[in-house]
């Protein structure tokens, strides 16, 4: 059986579920499968009852393995041909050739699906998540408290990612929202910038129309000033001649009484 996406950790082999009968949760699977059997002394039911709860109180370390690994690691379920499928997270234990696997995988996944090497990389966070996860799968098998701590340094991270993803649509949206009203407010502030320039326009036509008529009206008033120079110096040449000959005719009088 193929299993629905090929990923860094590892797990099983696949375990085909009937569709027809109960359905345990993946939790609950490692946990059905070891029964209490009775004791073969049935006339005597006291004696066995006390020893079977001193042999069933020994913890086993592979169940317990297995119970922290689906808990931190749950296991994956797809339908294929109205057929379920499980498939757990593997309980083996790891080597140092496993490991340097890993990291080889890492990278040629890493080449293969084309991940950035800088920046924000969804294919890149994903392989490495998957990475991260493999080895809590390692440490996990050997060492229960190890492997919790990864867990909480694990969701501390998802956290914080979640967070930053979070801040980053939220200040998206804000500068979407910026931007809007930045392009509603140039169009109209393009408006209000044509209205005013058909304004100067319009007050521009008056100015010249103005400076027009007071060149002709200066035009007109300098001429009229010309002229009215002109008769003036006329009128006082025609008076300085009256006076010059009303003065000699007033001492042609005044000269014979002498």
């Amino acid at each position: 059986m193929i299993p629905p996406a090929d990923s860094l950790l590892k797990y099983d082999t696949p375990v085909l579920v009937s569709r027809n009968t109960e359905k345990r949760s993946p939790k609950a699977r490692p946990l059905k499968v070891s029964p209490q059997q009775p004791g073969p002394s049935g006339p005597v039911p006291q004696p066995p009852k006390a020893k079977l709860p001193s042999t069933s109180c020994i913890p086993d370390p592979t169940k317990q393995a297995e119970e922290i690994l689906n808990a931190i690691l749950p296991p994956r379920e797809w339908v294929e041909d109205t057929q379920l499928w499980i498939q757990q997270v593997s309980s083996t234990p790891s080597t140092r050739m496993d490991v340097v696997h890993l990291q080889e995988q890492l990278d040629l996944k890493l080449q293969q699906r084309q991940a950035r090497e800088t920046g924000i990389c969804p294919v890149r966070r994903e392989l490495y998540s998957q990475c991260f996860d493999e080895l809590i799968r390692e440490v996990t098998i050997n060492c229960a408290e190890r492997g919790l701590l990864l867990l909480r340094v694990r969701d501390e991270i998802r956290m914080t990612i979640a967070a930053y993803q979070t801040l980053y649509e939220s200040s998206v949206a804000f500068g979407m929202r910026k931007a809007l009203q930045a392009e509603q407010g140039k169009s109209d502030m393009e408006k209000k910038i044509a209205e005013l320039e058909m304004e100067k326009r319009d007050l521009e036509r008056q100015v010249n129309e103005q400076k027009a008529k007071c060149e002709a009206t200066e035009k007109r008033e300098t001429e009229r000033r010309q002229v009215e120079e002109k008769k003036h110096n006329e009128e006082i040449q025609f008076l300085k001649r009256t006076n010059q000959q009303l003065k000699a005719q007033l001492e042609g009088i005044i000269a014979p009484k002498k």
